[in-house]
């Protein structure tokens, strides 16, 4: 069904989408993978990535704001990894219906079917499609700005305040940073206090946004960081982690930007694992090609 994603993305439908991140077969595999996601990356859609339920159900609701709000005006997919987040169970804060009717208004889409014939979907002149990109790509260049404001009437509405799209942790006087995204940035984040605990200058950044790609917030947080490394879980065969190949470039000159992939078919993804990176990161004075870990079964 990928190409009517790119439909839902082209025809600026404001969907909204629950992805369960589960690996690509076969072999046959239902356990947490990125890579069903990341794949469709080009595609046109806004992507939030999840790393707890909490944040699930809350990502659901600002998405429907965000997609519907005509300056965006386009698909949002809410990312959560399959049986991590999808099949387990938390206490989780469930607002009342008219707290969210208050949060969402009633859509408004210019495109709607009605009595007045439309056509849509049909043959584009090599111009138009062009017009119509860059239309699209403005409109993705907004979705920050609107997030801001989404995050600002969440927070008036219900009380606490949706992450924004990169979210640091331990980060502002870290020699190293770990960069992940989902529910490996949890666990990364306590294997930073573990290290701060050993005297150890380490931080965790989050990517949370993953479309539109948060160069800028990410520019400023490895600013003056020599080490980077960077945790995909999921593989772009032939080259390596999705993620670690978009970031790596905004590295400042001289600094090492490592990839690992670890956790690709669902496998557990601890905090030892993540020391174990780290340690690695430290010991490199160049980066080489991505590595590949075995997580714990």
């Amino acid at each position: 069904m990928a190409e009517n994603v790119y439909a839902a993305a082209l025809l600026r439908l404001p969907v909204v989408m629950v992805a369960a991140n589960r690996t690509l077969g076969p072999p046959w595999n239902i356990w947490a993978d990125h890579g069903d996601t990341l794949m469709l990356r080009d595609s046109g859609w806004v992507q939030l990535y999840c790393a707890d339920n909490q944040e699930v159900l809350d990502s659901v609701l600002c998405a429907y704001r965000l997609a519907e709000d005509h300056r965006v005006l386009l698909p949002v997919l809410v990312c959560q990894e399959g049986f991590v987040l999808s099949h387990t169970m938390t206490e989780t804060d469930v607002p009342s219906q008219d707290r969210v009717d208050r949060l969402l208004p009633p859509l408004d889409l210019p495109g709607r079917l009605a009595a007045t014939p439309r056509v849509m979907g049909g043959i584009d002149a090599p111009h138009t499609t062009e017009v119509h990109r860059a239309r699209h790509h403005e409109a993705m260049a907004r979705v920050f700005d609107v997030y801001r404001e989404v995050q600002d009437a969440f927070e008036r509405e219900l009380g606490r305040r949706p992450a924004d799209p990169v979210v640091p942790y331990r980060a502002g006087d870290a020699d190293a940073l770990v960069v992940s995204m989902g529910t490996i940035a949890s666990t990364a984040e306590r294997a930073v206090d573990e290290a701060r605990a050993r005297g150890e200058r380490l931080g965790s950044v989050r990517v949370r946004m993953f479309r539109p790609f948060p160069a800028e917030q990410l520019s400023a947080l490895f600013r003056g960081v020599a080490r980077i490394a960077v945790i995909d879980r999921d593989i772009s065969l032939g080259f390596g982690g999705v993620l670690w190949g978009e970031a790596r470039g905004l590295a400042e000159p001289g600094a090492v930007a490592q990839g690992y992939v670890i956790g690709v078919g669902g496998g557990d993804v601890r905090p030892e694992h993540v020391a174990a990176i780290a340690a690695d990161l430290r010991a490199r004075t160049t980066a080489g090609r991505p590595v590949l870990m075995e997580a714990g079964a």
